[in-house]
């Protein structure tokens, strides 16, 4: 079984890999992957801002 902190590292790791497919989709202007992306990117967030991590300096999707 994870401890807390392998699930918020793993949890970490999604979220800058979605973002960074966001980035792309947006940039291709493919707008229903972007949309699909978002609903997991907001599921991450707010796990991991329940879990006390400061997104501040690495949430790069301002929005």
């Amino acid at each position: 079984m994870p401890t807390g902190i392998e699930t918020t590292k793993q949890a970490l790791d999604d979220f800058k890999k979605i973002q960074r497919y966001m980035i792309l989709a947006k940039k291709e202007n493919a707008t229903e992957t972007y949309e699909e992306l978002k609903e997991e990117y907001l599921t991450i967030k707010a796990l991991l801002q329940v879990s006390g991590v400061n997104l501040t300096e690495i949430d790069k999707i301002k929005e």
